[in-house]
């Protein structure tokens, strides 16, 4: 798979850190899907998609790469491959999950840092399928919030959670989730996570606990994206670019997870 070089239309400022690049383009794809972005002469680098048409890529500038992406204008070009791995799998799809025939469902979605913006796709998709949305917004402080306006113009249900206690419930979005999952009429039947890796672990250990199936987007250094080099291997010798990056679990296999 070649990359494809697409002229950037719009470019959004989401805070600080953070922006977001509007192509000229479309690609087929799943939420949780990712595509690899290349500048040349600079570097490639995987990007979870935040919307496939147009193609969308919200990217914090956190390194040397996405820091030179940063740099570039509306008119530039940005070369991208995809889409590449496995997306979220949405009711109806063959999970194998309890209670995935029932309709409509209620997803809760978890997004820590810049982990939210493919999580707003996600919840796109639901939505338009009927389904019932809430979502939980964390990060370090209020100014690393992001996509809190756009989930709010869906009419979903929007909780925030601020480590420094800035905005929203003070704490982590493990906080604002627990008296959730015990809220027995309002419980999911799906949690979907995007985040830090320490946040998947935890909203895993959560959903372990209540017996919930839940799918997190994990994040791994990739050079290929195709299976190839083998740089992304975690647990269980899954390869983040071809098992994942969205990992799905049964509560019928989560003790062997």
């Amino acid at each position: 798979m070649l990359p494809q070089a697409l002229t950037i239309n719009d470019i959004k400022i989401e805070n600080s850190t953070t922006k977001t690049f509007v192509l000229a383009g479309s690609l087929v794809a799943a939420p949780g899907q990712f595509v690899m972005a290349w500048l040349p002469r600079v570097d490639e680098r995987p990007f979870s998609l935040a919307e496939s048409n147009p193609v969308t890529l919200t990217i914090a500038a956190v390194g040397n790469f996405s820091r030179a992406i940063h740099q570039l204008q509306i008119g530039d070009k940005l070369w991208v491959r995809g889409p590449l791995g496995r997306g979220y799998q949405l009711p109806g799809d063959p999970l194998g999950f309890e209670n995935q025939t029932n309709l409509p469902h209620q997803a809760m979605l978890i997004g820590g840092g810049y982990g939210v913006a493919p999580l707003h796709f996600l919840a796109k998709r639901l939505l338009t399928d009927g389904h019932h949305v809430a979502v939980i917004i964390g990060a370090r402080d209020e100014a690393n919030l992001l996509c809190v306006d756009k989930f709010k113009s869906l009419g979903v249900s929007v909780w925030l959670t601020t480590e420094d206690g800035t905005c929203g419930q003070r704490g982590r979005v493990t906080d604002a989730l627990v008296p959730l999952l015990a809220d027995s009429p309002n419980k999911p039947h799906m949690v979907y996570a995007c985040g830090p890796t320490g946040m998947l672990e935890a909203v895993a250990k959560l959903c372990q606990v209540h017996r919930l199936p839940f799918q997190v987007s994990w994040e791994a250094h990739m050079r290929c994206g195709v299976g190839l080099c083998g740089s992304c291997e975690v647990g269980h010798g899954w390869l983040t670019c071809l098992d994942g990056p969205v990992f799905g679990f049964n509560p019928k296999f989560l003790d062997a997870w």
